[in-house]
């Protein structure tokens, strides 16, 4: 039997295999290594949630399913049992199963158990290595000639065993992977294979993770300047060093030679940096599936309860009673009135359908007259927009829910969803005042019909909407629309003047122009702007909006930031725009006039 917990488990683990062959199809020979982190570290996640996440909030409604409940608790007979006394089996199904659990337990015990024992090392060296600061860096001594790694922050070497600037070389690397909390990455990964560890591909993943680091400590290694055949022939003599403890971040814990053909490597193209969104139709897919197959489970369940309720309301539990097995003869018959039971049976059978049954679906569903264009022009037609609402400018979707009669009429007018009180009374209004539907029909027999109704509340400006501009999909619920007063249209409307003040403008019939235009513009930015020292030590990158006033006169002032990123990256976009020559002014009717600009400036480290 498939139980909530192992569908679970078996979701994360087909997520798994799905995103470690996405990863390798797709990103394994980039070189964009922060990209493919995040892209890692969200595959583990998505993997973990998406199995959690669903949509079946609208398996509320069971009506239909306790109107079937009801016409069958109606033809239920009480019963006695009685089942001879067995000799207990052997159930192999659940043996198995016993077996497969221990086996699973047992690997999470030996991996937990060697988790704990790495960690348990590392905790050690840390206490019992002495401290000292090399190149500025605080670190751990090693006593033995171990590899250096770190772990968090701390950073443990063998100096003996290197060069000054081989040193150098390891100070940089390490402290990479402690500044980028690359040892989290570790600690997620070596979880997800305590706890997947029969799968194959969350190993592969966790190769994925660990290289992944190393490729983001090395490019760093190499960005502050350090020789790179150099270090790849250090990497080399590293080679047969013992690691200390396999949790760490180890300096040479890699193949090298995949190390160093990542070194090697070109760059890949920024446009790459797109296919980074692929994996989220891939998410959306898997969430879809799960939801399908737990919506499919719930029901399941629920018909099972909602049967098993119908059938207490006309019998008691059966008794069971459980009686060695005795010779034939001494076994009583029970006689049961068959006649008079059957003919019981065939009186229910041929019952109508309840008043209280209301039903969700049926065969021929209910139908305003005229069909549905009639009863959108209807609503249409009747609904006024609530003055109280359009003051306000109120608006929204209200969903109205209502039951249709075996006669047509209408009845338990409810607001599904609401959006004011004003609009939610029209609506309601509106559908009380229908006049008889075309009833439903199950089994050829009018009955009871649920039907909902989505109201749409829109506020538009003074134009009235054409009606080719109307979409199909707006047919499929009414629109009401609020026009608003027309206003003035004199130019001085879309300015804004302050007391004695020139009035600046947003939006004018030619809009003010750098020197040489747009492509002008993106030249004098390129050239002028200097990326602040202190912004790239922090990695800090983002995109400045600025936003000025450029006068009559084609002068800035009012330079204003919109949107900040960092103070420095903040004063460097302020210098350059208060540094620009004068604009090509904007023109309102033939008049250069004052008008505000807004400029975004991207800064973005490589």
């Amino acid at each position: 039997m498939m139980t909530p917990e192992l569908a679970y488990f078996l979701k994360i683990n087909v997520a798994i295999v799905l995103f470690y062959a996405f990863y390798r199809l797709f990103f394994y020979k980039d070189t964009f290594f922060h990209w493919r982190r995040v892209a890692l570290l969200c595959f583990f996640a998505i993997s973990l949630l998406y199995p959690l996440l669903n949509i079946q909030g609208w398996v509320k409604a069971h009506e239909p399913m306790v109107a079937m409940a009801d016409l069958y608790a109606t033809i239920i007979l009480p019963e006695q049992t009685i089942t001879p006394l067995q000799e207990p089996t052997m159930n192999w199904q659940e043996l198995i199963l016993l077996f497969i659990k221990i086996i699973y337990w047992s690997g999470i015990l030996v991996l937990t158990t060697r988790f704990l024992v790495q960690l348990g090392s590392i905790i050690r060296l840390h206490i019992q290595c002495p401290k000292s600061t090399i190149q500025g860096v605080r670190v751990h001594l090693l006593k033995k000639e171990y590899g250096p790694f770190s772990f968090f922050h701390w950073i443990f070497i063998h100096p003996q065993s290197h060069t000054e600037s081989e040193i150098g070389e390891i100070i940089t690397h390490e402290e990479t992977h402690a500044r980028q909390h690359h040892s989290v990455d570790v600690l997620i990964s070596e979880l997800m294979c305590t706890f997947c560890w029969f799968n194959p591909f969350i190993w592969l993943m966790k190769r994925e993770v660990r290289g992944n680091l190393e490729y983001m400590a090395d490019h760093r290694v190499l960005e502050t300047g350090h020789d790179s055949k150099s270090y790849q022939y250090h990497l080399l003599g590293l080679a047969h060093h013992k690691a200390a403890a396999n949790l760490s971040n180890s300096f040479n814990v890699l193949p090298l030679k995949n190390r160093i053909k990542m070194m090697n490597k070109r760059r890949t193209k920024e446009i790459g940096r797109t296919k980074y969104l692929m994996f989220l139709p891939l998410a959306a897919l898997l969430m879809i599936v799960s939801n399908i197959e737990m919506v499919a489970r719930t029901t399941e369940k629920f018909a099972k309860e909602v049967m098993g309720q119908a059938t207490t309301q006309v019998t008691s539990k059966p008794e069971i009673a459980t009686i060695p097995e005795l010779p034939a003869e001494e076994i009583q018959k029970i006689i049961l009135p068959q006649e008079k039971k059957a003919q019981e049976t065939l009186e229910t059978h041929n019952k109508i359908v309840p008043d209280s049954v209301i039903f969700e679906v049926v065969e021929e569903m209910p139908d305003f007259p005229g069909g549905m264009k009639a009863l959108m022009e209807y609503l249409s037609q009747n609904i006024k927009y609530p003055a109280e609402a359009h003051a306000k400018g109120i608006q929204g979707r209200v969903i109205v829910c209502f039951v249709v009669k075996k006669d047509g009429s209408i009845d338990n007018i409810k607001v599904v969803r609401s959006v004011d009180p004003y609009l939610d009374k029209e609506a309601i209004r509106v559908i009380t005042a229908m006049p008889k539907w075309k009833p439903g029909k199950q089994r050829g027999e009018a009955v009871n019909v649920r039907f909902t109704v989505p109201v749409m509340f829109r506020l538009t400006g003074p134009e009235t909407p054409k009606a080719e501009e109307i979409k199909q999909s707006d047919l499929e619920e009414v629109v009401v629309v609020g026009y608003g007063l027309k206003e003035d249209s004199n130019p001085d409307a879309v300015g804004v003047k302050t007391g004695d003040t020139e009035p600046t403008f947003k939006v004018v019939e030619t809009m003010p122009k750098f020197p040489g235009g747009t492509r002008g513009l993106m030249q004098y930015l390129a050239r002028s702007i200097k990326y602040p020292v202190i912004a790239q030590e922090k990695k800090q990158q983002g995109r400045v909006i600025i936003k000025m006033v450029v006068g009559k006169d084609g002068s800035l002032s009012e330079i204003k930031v919109l949107r900040s990123v960092s103070p420095s990256l903040d004063t460097e976009a302020m210098r350059v725009v208060s540094n620009m020559p004068k604009w090509e002014p904007g023109l309102q009717r033939g008049q250069a006039v004052a008008v505000e600009y807004t400029l975004p400036i991207t800064f973005r480290l490589q």
